[in-house]
């Protein structure tokens, strides 16, 4: 497809929204109140896991609620930098500043304790009577309600055993490996053992960073983080939980969805989306069995904690605190990709449900950043029988493709691919798979070169709803050096120097390659195309004037930013 085809298109489309279309009503909204103020992160899934104070020092030590507020159990540790680890024989290696299960090594943390039968109801009481023991350490064990002292960490039974027969102890006791559940809290690079915590199933060790200094931010795997840090035992190993305020997440997501250097209404607006996305999957996505509501990828939002905000994006969030995106009362579902090379889609032709804000409009605005986002023109080429390999491995019998028939969207995007082969059989990808099959970046692709038909000879503004009809006459495009009637069917866009050319237009229909040995594909965009475009709001922001609001109307049809009471 053509560079100046795609920016004409998009020009002649805008002026023609601005020209003849009325603002399209919005729902009336009702107020909202967010549930929560903590959103759940999933960091990561380890046998070991590192924590270190980047503002502040120490930490205390609790557990959270089912109404996500953590409880303190009184324990505060001084160490500025802790690991938690499974209950198990664990060796400590300095080239990788992690544990592992084994028993050889120069720090081994053994697994086997003396565990008192005395129960104290409070921390304080519990560490006073650990530290009557001299000859082997001895650490608080929290377990179901009550504190403990554990005496010692042991390679075996037998050898946790002869250790408590010397010991003289005047109460009863048992030898405690712990459980599936338990996590084991030790000052990192030593043997030494600071907390253990076992509540079965009904409750996860939570950190809580300790400052002073301002907000307190902890390093995780090289990352800094606000907020406190959950443990949760997994059959390999724990599940590290980020717990945090939904604005320092919000912080912690802008700048690795968008660049901090981008303009701030265009921020703003990625704010408001990754704030609602986050509300909107809370409790109910597909981590809620692992206990949190959303992970740290691409999978759900990229969310890598505070290195890369600055003042600007840190701005976005301050500014837009509490706003979330509505539609008739409810949170939408706030999808956003890169770039849609000139048309977002709506999301039944992508996946499954129609949901009424997400609906394919046609984007004027990627037009002024298509020739300086990298690789925002893209083209992959196959041979008839490369195609034929593609779909024998995905279980057809086919024989050398001969043909490749595209359906199109109003919009112009694809809605589904056929292959044909030699012998006539025929296999159709619809949706996200005609993107996904080959690997496209974008559902907005043809075929070597097809001009693609019109299914009904109308021309369409957005939607179907928006139907302008064949005959131009008196409809007009408006360019920097005067105004050019449309006319006879034939539809013109103005450049910014004032010259005209006749365009043709690509909104719903069908095309085919034809017979041919070779198939070059030729799209744009980046992405699933369903809700706003990233390099589209940034457009908007930076050429057009465009407030986050008028961004977010754009690409979410008939929806309202409100504010959280």
């Amino acid at each position: 497809m053509k560079k100046h085809f795609k920016r004409y298109i998009s020009f002649i489309m805008a002026i023609i929204i601005s020209v003849i279309l009325l603002p399209s009503e919005v729902p009336a909204q009702a107020a909202y109140t967010a549930p929560v103020d903590t959103i759940r992160i999933g960091l990561m899934e380890l046998n070991s896991a590192n924590l270190e104070n980047k503002v502040g020092s120490g930490y205390e030590l609790g557990y959270y609620t089912d109404d996500r507020e953590f409880v303190s159990l009184g324990a505060t540790i001084s160490e500025t930098q802790i690991t938690m680890i499974v209950d198990r024989n664990m060796v400590y290696s300095s080239s990788s500043n992690s544990y592992s299960a084994g028993t050889t090594g120069d720090v081994v943390v053994g697994c086997f304790h003396i565990k008192l039968e005395t129960a104290y109801n409070d921390y304080a009481s519990a560490r006073s009577a650990a530290n009557t023991f001299t000859s082997y350490d001895a650490f608080v064990r929290y377990e179901n309600s009550h504190f403990y002292v554990c005496v010692g960490e042991f390679l075996s039974a037998d050898e946790a055993s002869a250790a408590a027969a010397g010991l003289n102890i005047q109460q009863g006791y048992t030898i405690d490996s712990g459980s599936s559940y338990t996590v084991v809290v030790v000052a990192t690079g030593t043997d030494d053992i600071l907390f253990e915590f076992d509540c079965g199933s009904n409750r996860y060790l939570a950190v809580h960073p300790l400052s002073t200094e301002g907000k307190a931010q902890t390093w995780f795997k090289q990352l800094r983080y606000y907020g406190d840090f959950v443990y949760r035992r997994s059959s390999s190993g724990i599940y590290v939980i980020n717990y945090v305020n939904i604005e320092d997440y919000v912080k912690g997501v802008i700048p690795y969805e968008m660049s901090t250097s981008w303009p701030i209404e265009a921020q703003k607006a990625g704010a408001i989306t990754a704030r609602t996305y986050a509300m909107a999957n809370l409790n109910k996505s597909k981590h809620r069995s692992d206990g949190f509501d959303l992970c740290n990828t691409a999978d759900c939002q990229v969310y890598s904690g505070t290195g890369r905000a600055n003042s600007t994006s840190d701005r976005a969030v301050d500014e837009t605190a509490g706003q979330y995106l509505m539609y008739n009362g409810e949170l939408c579902e706030t999808y956003y990709s890169s770039s849609n090379g000139g048309a977002s889609e709506s999301s039944e032709n992508v996946w499954t449900t129609a949901i009424p804000y997400l609906r394919g409009v046609v984007d004027p605005y990627e037009a002024d950043i298509a020739d300086s986002v990298s690789n925002y023109y893209w083209e992959v080429s196959y041979t008839g029988e490369e195609l034929a390999s593609e779909l024998r491995s995905a279980g057809y019998d086919f024989t050398k493709v001969v043909d490749v028939e595209l359906v199109f969207t109003d919009v112009g995007n694809v809605k589904s691919i056929t292959f044909v082969d030699s012998d006539g059989d025929r296999v159709t990808y619809s949706k996200s798979r005609a993107r996904t099959f080959l690997g496209f970046r974008s559902q907005r692709y043809t075929v070597n070169g097809a001009e693609v038909e019109t299914s009904d000879g109308k021309i369409y503004v957005n939607s179907s709803s928006g139907e302008l009809g064949t005959d131009l006459n008196g409809l007009y495009a408006i360019g920097s050096d005067g105004v050019s009637q449309l006319g006879g069917g034939d539809v013109y866009a103005i450049s910014g120097s004032g010259d005209v050319e006749k365009i043709d237009v690509s909104t719903g229909g069908s095309g085919s390659s034809g017979s041919t040995d070779n198939f070059v594909f030729t799209g744009s965009g980046w992405g699933h195309n369903v809700g706003m475009s990233q390099w589209g709001a940034y457009s908007m922001a930076k050429y057009h004037d465009k407030t986050c609001v008028d961004i977010l109307t754009f690409y979410y049809t008939g929806a309202e930013v409100v504010t959280s009471n």
